[in-house]
């Protein structure tokens, strides 16, 4: 699929990180976990790179961090595909997509890719998410995305994601 190219797709929402303002940074410090972070926003004309880092630890029940955006108000109803621009340190990281149906924190669709050093494309359909517990619908419904996550988590390790482009793509046409 090239989704590149508006003959084949389209694009429906592009987050290049020129306001940064519009991303949140959580750790799992909120519910009592020990993961230290930060988010860098290096600031270029026409782009920006978002580089999260810091040090994911299980201890404590926790385990994560990320950065994440409110998409209530982006119509994402033919939303079909997520594309990541990202490199870093030879490590996996996940999107996390969150619903209207996902109401406890705790809750979210997932799914991950492993970034280079070298920038690359990672397109992630949206179909491919999975879910994170039993009381959630086992699909995503593009309509009802209500936020994404870019997040380091589930196991002890050293974080360094550098973030280009987060793209919501429509179906090929």
């Amino acid at each position: 699929m090239n989704i590149n190219n508006n003959a084949y797709a389209e694009s429906l929402h592009k987050d290049n990180f020129q306001n940064p303002a519009q991303w949140s940074y959580i750790s799992d410090n909120v519910m009592g976990g020990k993961s230290k972070g930060s988010v860098y926003y290096d600031m270029g004309e026409g782009s920006s790179i978002a580089y999260l880092s810091g040090n994911v630890t299980t201890k404590n029940n926790g385990g994560f961090i990320q950065i994440r955006k409110n998409l209530k108000d982006i119509n994402l109803k033919d939303a079909a595909y997520v594309k990541i621009t990202a490199k870093g340190n030879n490590q996996k990281y996940f999107v996390h997509i969150r619903t209207s149906g996902t109401i406890l924190p705790w809750q979210y669709y997932q799914l991950s890719f492993t970034v280079t050093k070298e920038y690359k494309e990672f397109i992630l359909p949206i179909s491919e998410f999975k879910k994170s517990g039993s009381f959630q619908a086992s699909k995503i419904n593009p309509k009802s995305i209500t936020s994404i996550g870019l997040v380091a988590f589930g196991r002890d390790h050293e974080a360094k994601l550098y973030v280009k482009e987060v793209n919501f793509y429509g179906k090929e046409k």
